[in-house]
């Protein structure tokens, strides 16, 4: 008789055992973020590009490859959010890669004024104005598909979207030429900042020039982003070359590969991040060995 269990009581236990971890997953996932030796405006625009990395790579990559290889079989009102979503989010990886380079360009250039014109609380504004943008504009820019789904398909299974010459041309200096200008000539004066402070270093001058020299740390980061705009541009150039040289980008099989090394650069982000920060390696592990779920994840030194 002792053994038996009531299943009253037994119910009230799995609750309970269900609240528990429930709260300990509540409190370890609103607590693991507020580590605050990571929030660093650096840091708060990795992780920007990093959400944009991770929901093009996980929801938008899957949908280009059945859209090209396989009939479309989600329906017209997903089509038109993937559409939507395809724009926004290059849109928003865009301009946080442009807030990159705008942060590097002061910590290098201007690193005495860096720590109150680049502030959390700006960067953090900066990167929630960027994503508002980006979620106006792509919707003017696709509101055709979103108030009539599948206005332009004209078989079921298909998935298009078609934008003018004009709307393309607009589009095209707007989401590409103009940020990837603005990226360029800020990072050719970070590079050419960065070379005339490591001769001034190898040189051995005075101490009050040394005093203002960048540090270690901040010309390390500034390699760091620098590969991460190579990867940029060297995945998302090719599109948009493409897209300038030909007249119908819709009905042509052949830009299937350069749309893949257009999602690529999702791909390769994160691993950028993996061999050039460590805390993000730390992050991931206790990420996946689930250590995450544990009471004192909150207070774990990953740096």
């Amino acid at each position: 008789i002792n053994g038996i269990i009531n299943p009253d009581k037994q119910r009230k236990f799995d609750r309970l055992e269900f609240d528990k971890f429930f709260l300990s997953f509540s409190h370890n996932y609103f607590h693991f973020p507020r580590m605050n030796y990571l929030h660093t405006p650096t840091n708060i625009l990795l992780l920007s590009l990093a959400v944009s990395d991770f929901l093009m790579g996980f929801l938008l990559l899957p949908s280009e490859i059945i859209r090209y290889t396989t009939c479309w079989v989600l329906g017209d009102v997903m089509c038109s959010i993937y559409t939507y979503l395809t724009a926004s989010l290059f849109c928003a990886s865009t301009g946080t890669i442009v807030l990159i380079s705008a942060d590097r360009y002061v910590a290098i250039c201007d690193p005495l004024h860096y720590p109150t014109r680049i502030t959390v609380a700006r960067v953090k504004l900066s990167v929630c104005l960027c994503w508002f943008y980006s979620t106006f504009y792509s919707s003017i820019h696709t509101k055709d598909v979103l108030l009539k789904p599948g206005r332009y398909n004209s078989c079921y299974g298909e998935c298009v979207f078609v934008i003018s010459k004009i709307a393309g041309i607009v589009d095209l200096v707007l989401s590409f030429i103009v940020p990837v200008t603005v990226i360029i000539v800020l990072y050719m004066r970070v590079f050419v900042v960065a070379v005339s402070q490591a001769r001034a270093m190898r040189s051995h001058v005075t101490a009050v020039t040394l005093q203002r020299s960048l540090n270690q740390k901040e010309l390390k980061a500034a390699r760091t982003l620098g590969v991460l705009v190579v990867v940029f541009l060297t995945c998302y150039s090719p599109f948009y070359c493409y897209f300038l040289l030909k007249e119908n980008v819709v009905s042509d099989s052949s830009i299937f590969s350069l749309i893949i090394v257009f999602y690529f650069n999702s791909c390769l982000n994160p691993l950028i991040y993996s061999l050039f920060y460590p805390w993000f390696r730390n992050a991931v592990k206790i990420i996946i060995t689930l250590k995450i779920f544990k009471h004192d994840s909150s207070e774990s030194n990953i740096l």
